[in-house]
């Protein structure tokens, strides 16, 4: 039995960015200034200080990405506390903490998440029309695999 999930008009956006991209989104974000005052933004560690700082509104800071930030988030989508992702992560550099990224991504997927990890789709889901009103997404029916026989 598939589930649906309720976006309110006033999205709950975390924002992720690796070191090599924490100008980029800072200047994304300033673009985008005005669209993200009417939205509940989160980011992890020194991302949500130079948002709040850039940006000058309050922004709920977690844990660094690579000391738990990256979990924190996911926890959070699991939990449906989240409804977007916006996470410019580094395709050209590997990161010590790759395996939480993949998780966090894998999560965000698993749960319906809309995510963003470059310029060109955080413009594409900003600009959505959907971004000003209620929305519903539908959440995979996982009671298979919750109920699923383990064998020996």
């Amino acid at each position: 039995m598939l589930q649906n999930r309720s976006f309110s008009a006033r999205k709950r956006i975390a924002m992720v960015a690796h070191d090599k991209k924490k100008k980029e989104m800072v200047e994304w974000a300033e673009v985008n200034k005005v669209i993200l005052a009417r939205h509940e933004l989160l980011a992890t560690g020194t991302t949500g200080r130079l948002l709040e700082d850039k940006l000058d509104r309050p922004v709920k800071k977690l844990l660094s990405g690579p000391l738990g930030g990256d979990q924190q988030i996911g926890a959070m989508i699991a939990d449906g506390a989240i409804d977007i992702l916006i996470f410019f992560w580094d395709p050209m550099e590997a990161q010590p903490h790759d395996s939480d990224v993949k998780a966090l991504l894998r999560v965000a997927i698993a749960w319906n998440c809309v995510v963003a990890c470059d310029p060109a789709t955080a413009d594409f889901v900003i600009s959505s029309p959907l971004m000003t009103g209620a929305y519903e997404a539908v959440i995979p029916d996982y009671s298979g695999y919750l109920t699923r026989q383990i064998k020996d």
